[in-house]
């Protein structure tokens, strides 16, 4: 069983897919016949994860119609969308006490399960974030900018840093981190990288590489390389 209760980001308005998301939002766009919240939520499952919450704004009722029955928790973002770290503070009276995971909509993934990876990796005596991370060069749908510097060796846990260049690994939208700091942060709306950088700053953020594919899906491309990156995983 996965330890931790999981969030998983599917508000936003998915503008980069142009038409694809006129009439629904994008974590109902299907990549391989399946909706990107279905790849998400089978991801989910198969970590054993128990408690899942998913956050709605652009074309709300479509998608709580779609989880409809499915043991999810819905938070309403619908008045206003929150970001990233607004949206998961919003979120964690249904998450409960302690640490999170979250897990963004907007990927495909291969190989290892990511939420597996991270609890197998979880130090909570010396960690309050811990974030899944791959070379610059071995993601698709993504351009060739990083977000994060990795200290370890490939296949170890190592602490992240950023901000004096060198950022050759890409975050990959997912995580897990203790929400504490949330509570600091006096704008309602605001992203996970501010109590990030406070972690990075006093060295408890940490870094841990994929073992398997990953794809952003955040625009039309993304859809044709991600389907690349499953029929290449299921056919070698």
């Amino acid at each position: 069983m996965f330890p931790f209760p999981l969030m998983i980001f599917a508000a936003g308005f998915g503008t980069r897919m142009g038409a694809l998301t006129a009439d629904r939002p994008k974590p109902l766009i299907p990549v391989a016949g399946r909706a990107l919240i279905d790849h998400a939520l089978t991801t989910a499952a198969d970590a054993g994860a128990g408690r899942l919450v998913v956050n709605v704004h652009y074309r709300a009722d479509q998608l709580a119609a779609h989880l409809a029955g499915r043991g999810v928790s819905i938070s309403d973002e619908r008045a206003r969308i929150l970001e990233t770290g607004g949206g998961l503070r919003a979120a964690l009276p249904l998450l409960g006490t302690g640490p999170v995971a979250v897990l963004n909509s907007d990927a495909i993934w291969t190989g290892a399960n990511p939420l597996a990876e991270l609890a197998a990796a979880w130090d909570g005596d010396r960690m309050e974030a811990l974030l899944l991370l791959l070379p610059v060069d071995q993601t698709r749908g993504r351009g060739a900018k990083g977000d994060f510097r990795l200290d370890a060796a490939p296949g170890d846990v190592g602490r992240i840093s950023r901000g004096q260049g060198g950022e050759d690994h890409v975050y990959l939208g997912a995580s897990i981190l203790h929400p504490a700091r949330l509570a600091g942060v006096a704008e309602d709306v605001f992203s996970l990288n501010r109590p990030w950088d406070q972690m990075i700053a006093e060295g408890t953020a940490f870094g841990v590489m994929h073992r398997g594919g990953w794809c952003d899906v955040g625009h039309p491309e993304g859809i044709v390389e991600a389907e690349r990156l499953l029929h290449s995983a299921r056919h070698g």
